[in-house]
C-alpha cells in the first residue's frame, strides 16, 4: 500500500491549512499529488421555487474556495508536490466520494464535523456514511481537540502524527490492510504501537482455561503482527487487553504515546453501526487522537 495521491476536503474552517501541512509530511513516504477539495452545499445555492442555482451566490463561494486554496498552494511552496482544486456544488458525502474515484486517490482526509444536541445519539452520520461507502483508506483529521481524560478538560495540537501510529487490530482482512497501510509509513513511523482487544463479552462465561488459550493465542499474533514490522525496518511494540473494546483501545492510546489510531473497517452489520455507532466509528468520535480506517 501506497499513499501517492490523497483528497483534502475543507470547509476552511480554523486551523484547516494547520492540519494540511500536518497530511502532508506523507511526502517522507512517496506523496506525490494532493487533491484540495471543497463542496458547496446544495441549499446555499439553490434557487427553490425554479429548482436551480443562485448563479451570484455560486460565483462568489468558488471564486473564495479558489482564492483560499492558491493561498494555500503558494505558502507551501513545495514544487515537488502537485496540486489540483476541485470546488463543486452537491451532497458532500457524494462528491468527495466521486472526486476520490475520479481523481484516483489512495486516501481520503476529512475533518470530524462539530457536534449539535442531535448529533448526541445521531453522531458523525456524515463522515460515517463516508468512512462505510469509501473504497480507499480514510483519515479523520483532527488538529487540535478539546477532550476530556479522568474528569479534566484538556487540549490536545496533533503534529507528527504519523510518528506512533497504534493499529488497534480484530484480526480481520481490513485490519491485515491497516498493518499493510501502517508499514508503509517507513520513513515517518518511529515506532508501531500493535493492540487488541479481548471484549468482555467474548469471555463471558468462558473457563480459565479457555480465556488463556485465547490470551495465548492473541499473543501469537500480536507478535506476527509486530515481526513483519520489524522486518521492514520499523520499531514495534504490542499490548494486549481484556475489557470494553472502545474504551480499552483509547486507554492505549494515551497510555503509550500514540499519535494516531489505525483500524481496519470490518463491515459488520453496517445498518446497526450506521444509527448506533460500531467500534470504529466509535473510537473515530470519541479519541483525540487523528484516526486511519482502512477499508
Amino acid at each position: 500500500m501506497r499513499f501517492e495521491t490523497l483528497l483534502f476536503h475543507t470547509r476552511f474552517r480554523e486551523l484547516a491549512f494547520n492540519s494540511l501541512k500536518s497530511i502532508l509530511e506523507l511526502k517522507a513516504v512517496g506523496l506525490k499529488k494532493v487533491v484540495l477539495a471543497h463542496v458547496i452545499p446544495r441549499e446555499d445555492v439553490a434557487f427553490v421555487p425554479y429548482g436551480g442555482f443562485l448563479k451570484e451566490d455560486l460565483k462568489r463561494f468558488q471564486e473564495e474556495a479558489r482564492l483560499k486554496f492558491e493561498d494555500w498552494v503558494q505558502t507551501i511552496g513545495d514544487p515537488q508536490l502537485t496540486f489540483n482544486q476541485r470546488v463543486e456544488v452537491g451532497t458532500t458525502n457524494a462528491k468527495i466520494l466521486e472526486m476520490a474515484q475520479t481523481e484516483k486517490v489512495d486516501l481520503i482526509v476529512v475533518g470530524r464535523k462539530k457536534r449539535t444536541t442531535l448529533e448526541k445519539v445521531y453522531v458523525g452520520t456524515h463522515i460515517l456514511d463516508i468512512l462505510r461507502r469509501s473504497t480507499v483508506p480514510v483519515l479523520m483529521s483532527k488538529y487540535m481537540v478539546q477532550y476530556e481524560w479522568q474528569g479534566e478538560p484538556l487540549m490536545r495540537t496533533n503534529d507528527g502524527i504519523w510518528k506512533r501510529p497504534l493499529l488497534a487490530s480484530d484480526w480481520s482482512d481490513p485490519s491485515q490492510r491497516g498493518l499493510d497501510a501502517t508499514i508503509a509509513l517507513n520513513g515517518l513511523a518511529e515506532k508501531i504501537i500493535v493492540s487488541h482487544v479481548i471484549g468482555a463479552r467474548q469471555i463471558k462465561n468462558v473457563e480459565p482455561a479457555g480465556v488463556k488459550r485465547i490470551e495465548d493465542e492473541s499473543t501469537a499474533r500480536l507478535k506476527a503482527y509486530c515481526k513483519k514490522i520489524d522486518d521492514a525496518g520499523i520499531a514495534s511494540e504490542w499490548h494486549l487487553a481484556i475489557g470494553r473494546t472502545v474504551e480499552e483501545i483509547l486507554k492505549i492510546s494515551r497510555d503509550y504515546g500514540a499519535t494516531m489510531i489505525v483500524m481496519g473497517r470490518t463491515g459488520k452489520d453496517w445498518f446497526k453501526e450506521y444509527w448506533l455507532g460500531g467500534v470504529s466509528h466509535r473510537v473515530a468520535e470519541l479519541s483525540e487522537l487523528p484516526v486511519l480506517l482502512v477499508p
